[in-house]
């Protein structure tokens, strides 16, 4: 197992602050996600994060099963498709049956807004109803907190709940989140967000923590001053202010040699973490690095009901 932090829950659970992301830019790569899971665990991941809608969560139980690695030494992360949150119980059921596995260790919600009617977001039929409308995200909160009553699942969370969402939903809960998991980089610290997760025991987990189809964090002369001096890679140096900062991360790469440096953290000093705690306030970097700005609205909700803030240079930040 690599030498990497374990963050712990507010449940009191466990979680590996490094991780393996299994979207693979379109849903499924069956083989291509078996391979890479069990190449991730061979080199010291224990932390492997999917979901319903990445199409793959056979091909991930089969490389846990496969790893020789004991169940109980892999953290396993699922998720809630937002077409099943009127049915909330038989989603995780068929997700656990998916993965093949007896528990899952965190079970999240992956989008506030629920879809009905349909197969899948992508349907031409589907129907997104608004924020209020039913099923609400409280309503499907409040059945995920049932899930934990059966044995079969540690922990549960949300994901792409931002200070908004999360401020709507909590006054509701008999059960407080264990993990948010939304977009976190240098470009995008989310401060408000984490602050108000560091208040109530939530842990922010970051997805895509080096951004998608984009260089920018990998060619920043910032980062790559400072991982140069540490001789580290770019990637490295923003991996490690995540965890340096607090919040667990999920990178996706098959790459071996990138895996090994991923996992591998370093410690940066307090004038490193504030020139990139500081980065995004830099002209035109305060920005999302995975939702482009052609639409005002992401999977039938308007970016002001999800509470997102529309920034510059066609990115939401």
């Amino acid at each position: 197992m690599a030498d990497i932090p374990h963050f712990t829950l507010n449940d009191g659970n466990k979680i590996p602050s490094v991780g393996i992301g299994c979207w693979m830019g379109i849903p499924g790569g069956a083989e291509r996600v078996y391979n890479m899971c069990l190449k991730a665990l061979k080199n010291g991941y224990r932390l492997i994060d999917t979901a319903n809608g990445y199409g793959n969560e056979k091909q991930v139980g089969q490389a846990v099963r496969d790893s020789g690695i004991p169940r109980e030494d892999i953290y396993v992360t699922t998720k809630l498709p937002n077409n099943d949150h009127h049915r909330v119980q038989e989603s995780f059921d068929e997700s656990l049956r998916s993965l093949g596995l007896d528990y899952i260790d965190l079970y999240l919600m992956h989008w506030p807004q629920a879809c009905i009617s349909a197969v899948s977001m992508a349907d031409p039929d589907a129907v997104i109803p608004p924020p209020g409308e039913s099923p609400t995200f409280i309503e499907t909160w409040r059945d995920m907190e049932k899930l934990l009553a059966t044995g079969k699942v540690k922990s549960i969370g949300i994901s792409n709940f931002s200070v908004k969402t999360l401020n709507e939903l909590l006054p509701h809960c008999y059960i407080v989140p264990a993990v948010n998991q939304v977009e976190l980089h240098p470009c995008l610290p989310s401060i408000e967000l984490k602050k108000l997760c560091d208040d109530k025991g939530i842990l922010l987990e970051a997805y895509s923590p080096l951004g998608q189809k984009t260089t920018l964090l990998h060619e920043s002369p910032i980062i790559r001053e400072i991982g140069e001096r540490l001789g580290v890679t770019p990637a490295q140096v923003v991996l490690s202010w995540d965890v340096q900062r607090g919040t667990a991360v999920v990178a996706k790469t098959e790459t071996e040699s990138r895996m090994k440096e991923n996992i591998t953290v370093v410690q940066l000093s307090e004038a490193d973490m504030e020139t990139l705690n500081g980065m995004h306030k830099l002209p035109g970097l305060h920005r999302s690095l995975v939702w482009v700005r052609d639409t005002d609205e992401v999977f039938g909700w308007k970016y002001k009901w999800l509470g997102w803030d529309i920034g510059q240079g066609g990115f939401v930040p």
